[in-house]
Order: C-alpha cells, then sequence, then structure tokens
C-alpha cells in the first residue's frame, strides 16, 4: 500500500520540490560550483519553506557503508541540517543514482526517506511524489538492474568492498550516464512513460498533482480534468523547482543559465 502524508500549510508557509542534482557529476569543479547554487536556493526559500522534498538523484553517486560515507557535498548538507534544525520538514526520495541510503542521512538530518512513490495530502490537494524511475512502460533493462540493485543480499556484497574499489566501481559506471554525458533529452510526447504513469494512477484515483524527477526535462502536462503531471528537471542546465504556497503549485527557475553551457 502506498504510504500517506497528511501536511498542513499554514498562511506564509510554502513546500518545495527538486530533483536530480547530480552533486559530484561531471566533474569535481562544475559539481561545486552547482552545489554553491543549489544552497543559494535553499536560502531564498528558508524564509518560507514549511516542508522540502528532495525528489532523488541528489548525488551522483551515494553509498553508505558502515563507518564511510562518500567525501564531499559539507556545503549542501550543512544547509540542509541548519533549515532541519530552524524547523524545516524534509523529505528525501532515493533516485537510482542514490538508492543507497541506510540510515545516515536520516539521523544526521533528522528526514524520512522514501523509495517509493507517496500521496502527499495538503488538506484537500493531492499530490503523489516520486523519483520516477523504472515506473511506467519500457526500460525493461533498468528495471531488471534495479531490482539487483535493490537486493540485500547483493547491498551487503558491495558493501564488503574496500570502498576505494566501491567508488571506484561507482565512478566508472557514473561515467557513461547521461549526466555526465550532459545529454539532452527530447520529449518523448505521447510516450513520455512518467505522464503515462500518471495517466494510468489518475484512472485509479484523483490526485491533482503528480511530481516527479528521472526524466531530466522540466514538463508540465496535463493528466486528465483538473490535474498535472510536474517535472522540474536536473539542475546542470535547467535549475527548476516547484513551489506549492496551500492554493498555486508553480514552476519556478532558479538564477538561468544557458542549456549545455559550463557551470
Amino acid at each position: 500500500m502506498m504510504q500517506k502524508l497528511d501536511l498542513k500549510l499554514a498562511a506564509g508557509e510554502a513546500a518545495y520540490f527538486a530533483s536530480d542534482f547530480h552533486l559530484g557529476a561531471p566533474d569535481e569543479a562544475s559539481s561545486l560550483e552547482r552545489e554553491k547554487k543549489i544552497v543559494r536556493w535553499l536560502d531564498s526559500i528558508s524564509t518560507d519553506c514549511r516542508y522540502l522534498f528532495l525528489v532523488g538523484d541528489l548525488f551522483d553517486f551515494w553509498f553508505e557503508y558502515k563507518h564511510v560515507v562518500p567525501r564531499g557535498y559539507i556545503r549542501f548538507l550543512g544547509k540542509l541540517a541548519e533549515l532541519s534544525d530552524n524547523g524545516v520538514e524534509i523529505f528525501l526520495f532515493t533516485g537510482n543514482h542514490d538508492m543507497w541510503m541506510f540510515g545516515y542521512l536520516e539521523k544526521q538530518l533528522n528526514t524520512r526517506v522514501f523509495r517509493e512513490p507517496i500521496q502527499v495530502d495538503f488538506g484537500k490537494t493531492k499530490v503523489l511524489v516520486g523519483h520516477g524511475d523504472g515506473l511506467g512502460p519500457g526500460d525493461n533493462t533498468y528495471k531488471f538492474l534495479k531490482r539487483i540493485f535493490e537486493n540485500r543480499l547483493c547491498q551487503r556484497l558491495f558493501g564488503m568492498l574496500h570502498p576505494g574499489i566501491g567508488f571506484g566501481i561507482a565512478r566508472a559506471w557514473s561515467g557513461h550516464s547521461r549526466v555526465a554525458n550532459n545529454k539532452d533529452e527530447t520529449f518523448l510526447g505521447e510516450r513520455e512513460f512518467l505522464w503515462v504513469y500518471s495517466k494510468e494512477k489518475q484512472a485509479e484515483s484523483h490526485h491533482d498533482y503528480y511530481i516527479f524527477g528521472h526524466r531530466h526535462l522540466p514538463l508540465d502536462l496535463p493528466v486528465g480534468e483538473g490535474s498535472r503531471y510536474l517535472n522540474p528537471g536536473e539542475w546542470l542546465n535547467h535549475c527548476r523547482f516547484i513551489r506549492f504556497d496551500g492554493l498555486q503549485m508553480e514552476m519556478k527557475e532558479w538564477e538561468p543559465v544557458t542549456p549545455n553551457s559550463a557551470q
């Protein structure tokens, strides 16, 4: 059964959604610049942010060993800790690049981590939120690999590798990703798999909004009557986020950049 959150927004409060920061890619220098940009954005929303939904692939690779976590990302994680300490509720969603979260971030940031889509009710407004990997039609190869990546035995075996070896394998794998190679996404029309998935879920039960990441392409599409599918895309080229104040759900852009430009 799908998990459900019942949240309330008071006057002057807002919920924010963002995804696919892919910190660590495509190289250390550009990742650092992007991290600083993300921190500036988090600073800018701190005045009214009540809930922060980070919808997967925050890191280009993340694996928590028992006593070791990936180095770096100090500015980003420190800002999240500051927001949490100041009363912002943070909800993290695992993506296909950072699904190996095993408790460290929950403890350090006082957050909740979700591995599947959840329903969030803001009063009468119903929102379905998830990263989006493995949903909808097609991509059967990845769906098979995801079962392997999520398998507890496979995770334990990987965890037995020395971190230097494990992270080396991960860097090689990430080097073939669309983020590392800065590949543009193309709108697939009626074959947009998360749009298709949203329509399928809408046929089962009404939601006012469907918010996903993963696709790397900013999208705002109708899903039946009175419902929309929103995807803010990734932060290498687009830097979009979604803001909901209890009445309006808006997609906005932070410090616009020219697509495919260097960070």
